[in-house]
C-alpha cells in the first residue's frame, strides 16, 4: 500500500465528544465520513472493517464493526475528513485512489455517514489507532485512555455483512454493484 506508517505521537490522546459529559445516543445532526478499503484475494472481494475500541465495545462483535470514519466539523471537506480519519484509525496513510462514492447512510442514532471506496491493502497486525480519554469505570473519577479502534480485519463480503453495523451494509452493496464486471 502506498504511504508510510504514520507517527503515533502525531495523533496523541484526545477526548471524544460527549464522553464524560452525559453521553447521548441521539446523534442526529452529526455527520461522519469514512473510507471503505477493498481488495481482491485470490479473486474474492474483501473489505477492511474496524472494531470500535474501549470498554463499551469490548464484548460486542457481530453488527458492531464499522468502516474507518470520523465526524466532520464545521468548515471541513467531507472527503478530506474521511482520509484523515482512515489514517488516524489505522495508523496507515490512505490509499492514493482512485476513490468513488458509496453514498450516504443514516445510522440508528441519527448520525449520517458519507462513504468513499478505494482499492488498497494493509496488514491488520501493523495497524494502530489514535486514542481517546473517558472516565472509567463510570463515577470513579478515574480518566483512562482507550484506542478509538482496537483492531481492523479483512472480511469476505458475506462475513462483512454479518460484522458491519446494519445501517452501513448498503456501502457493501454499492461497492459490489460498482465493481460488477470489473
Amino acid at each position: 500500500m502506498p504511504g508510510a506508517l504514520l507517527n503515533r505521537a502525531f495523533f496523541g490522546a484526545r477526548p471524544l465528544p460527549g464522553y464524560g459529559r452525559g453521553m447521548t445516543t441521539d446523534k442526529s445532526g452529526r455527520v461522519s465520513a469514512g473510507i471503505l478499503l477493498w481488495r481482491r484475494d485470490q479473486g474474492a472481494l474483501e473489505v477492511l472493517l474496524a472494531h470500535m475500541g474501549g470498554p463499551l465495545w469490548a464484548k460486542k462483535d457481530r453488527g458492531h464493526w464499522t468502516i474507518p470514519k470520523g465526524e466532520i466539523e464545521p468548515g471541513e471537506e467531507a472527503q478530506a475528513v474521511a482520509l484523515r480519519e482512515f489514517a488516524e484509525e489505522t495508523g496507515h496513510a490512505p490509499p492514493d485512489g482512485p476513490f468513488f462514492e458509496v453514498g450516504e447512510i443514516r445510522q440508528k442514532s441519527g448520525k449520517r455517514v458519507l462513504g468513499w471506496a478505494a482499492e488498497g491493502d494493509l496488514d491488520p497486525a501493523a495497524a494502530y489507532s489514535n486514542s481517546y480519554e473517558m472516565e472509567w469505570p463510570p463515577g470513579s473519577g478515574r480518566i483512562q485512555s482507550f484506542p478509538e479502534i482496537d483492531r481492523v480485519e479483512w472480511f469476505g463480503m458475506d462475513e462483512a455483512r454479518r460484522r458491519l453495523k446494519a445501517a452501513q451494509v448498503p456501502f457493501l452493496d454499492r461497492l459490489e454493484e460498482r465493481l460488477k464486471g470489473a
